[in-house]
């Protein structure tokens, strides 16, 4: 790459940022068109859409109507997937993936007028571009409602749309730690979430799943996380965000409402592991790719229901465990006939894909669509699922 192109594109990054402050999420994809023409460029942002099955491209106002694109079996989809970048069918450019931190968020494509620039440099320009958009579409979507309309592909209930702006992003990692989680179906939950924090040392988890469903079952859900996010930025351990949830359910609601939950905390710098497990499936320990053990200690009475019990689970971690943890729409998904998903399901597609070296955001991925072809119809329940893996090799998986 000569000095003029590392000024176009210097020019490039900045005329993006610069605009970001004040344009509109549909006005993103333009932008970023309009930014890189000097270079011979024209680009097409793809987004995955909320099931993560499909790419579902941005519309541009100069651009025809392009269509989503699988997935299974496509480049762009291996591109998302593994979080590589891949050459385009017709060697006319790159499909780069774009992510916000290490959460996948879709892929850009950069097609070069004169045919595929090999340079090493020009990669890692398109790469840092798909970067910076992937870190704007995530501070711009909030602004409207356009970006969230193009990843979905049906209306979204009242109670998964309050609980979808409670959840934390699907990925989040550090260079000792990758976090993941996944909730289907995603437009109709309402009683199971997640949340996590990465400070310091320690990683923080939860899978919950409140009773019942629709906007009540989100509502208690909601109400919960809440209440365990705040005890726990006011430095509470395990055992008091567990209290505070049951403060938070009685107070606000009658009886019988309640959700069974596990709270977890990593010592990335010892291994220690502590949990809570309050009327919750028992969470899965993998090592060295297959499953060694369940946690079976740590119990108490689901949150919302007044016990004072703290009996909190201990686990010694090693250097690349993972950890499962899931609610029972997934074990519990039955097909046609009535059998079960069930726990051994669950090992064995959990076995494979670390076998496959799959990292944690593509291996739950591909479980949840491994629990939705077996239920085959509308899920009688959420299904969700959080892997953690404590390994710096990890962390650089899910790095593009």
């Amino acid at each position: 790459m000569n000095q003029k192109d590392e000024r176009l594109w210097l020019d490039a990054l900045s005329d993006v940022l610069n605009r970001s402050h004040l344009f509109q999420p549909d006005q993103l994809a333009d932008a970023v068109a309009a930014a890189v023409s000097g270079l011979g460029i024209r680009t097409a942002i793809y987004l995955i859409d909320d099931e993560q099955r499909a790419l579902c491209p941005v519309p541009q106002g100069d651009r025809a109507s392009r269509e989503p694109i699988g997935l299974d079996d496509s480049v762009p989809g291996q591109a998302y997937c593994l979080v590589e970048i891949k050459p385009t069918a017709n060697a006319a450019g790159w499909w780069v993936p774009m992510v916000n931190g290490t959460d996948r968020l879709g892929v850009i494509e950069f097609t070069f007028a004169d045919g595929m620039d090999t340079d090493d440099v020009t990669r890692q320009r398109c790469e840092t571009m798909a970067g910076l958009v992937g870190h704007l579409i995530t501070v711009t979507a909030p602004k409207g409602d356009f970006l969230y309309q193009v990843r979905r592909s049906q209306p979204m209930s009242t109670g998964a749309e309050l609980l979808s702006q409670m959840l934390p992003p699907l990925t989040a990692s550090c260079e000792r730690l990758v976090l993941s989680a996944i909730l289907e179906p995603c437009y109709d939950v309402g009683g199971d979430g997640f949340d996590y924090a990465i400070d310091g040392a320690l990683a923080r988890m939860l899978v919950l799943d409140a009773v019942g469903r629709g906007l009540k079952a989100g509502i208690i859900c909601t109400v919960i996380m809440a209440a365990i996010r705040a005890a726990r930025r006011a430095g509470h351990d395990l055992s008091k965000q567990a209290r505070a949830a049951d403060a938070a359910v009685l107070e606000q609601f009658a009886g019988g409402s309640f959700a069974t939950a596990v709270l977890a905390e990593l010592n990335m710098d010892t291994g220690r592991l502590q949990y809570i497990n309050a009327g919750h499936p028992a969470p899965l320990l993998l090592r060295s790719g297959h499953v060694v053990r369940e946690l079976p200690a740590g119990r108490r009475l689901p949150l919302g229901i007044d016990d004072a019990t703290v009996e909190v689970g201990e686990q010694s971690m090693e250097p690349g465990d993972r950890l499962l943890f899931y609610t029972d729409g997934v074990t519990e998904a039955r097909d046609a006939a009535g059998d079960m998903f069930g726990t051994r399901r669950l090992i064995e597609h959990t076995e494979r894909h670390a076998a496959a070296g799959l990292p944690p955001p593509e291996t739950l991925r591909r479980l949840a669509h491994a629990v939705a072809t077996h239920h085959g119809n509308p899920a009688a329940d959420d299904a969700t699922l959080l892997l953690a893996e404590w390994s710096p090799a990890a962390a650089q998986r899910v790095l593009p």
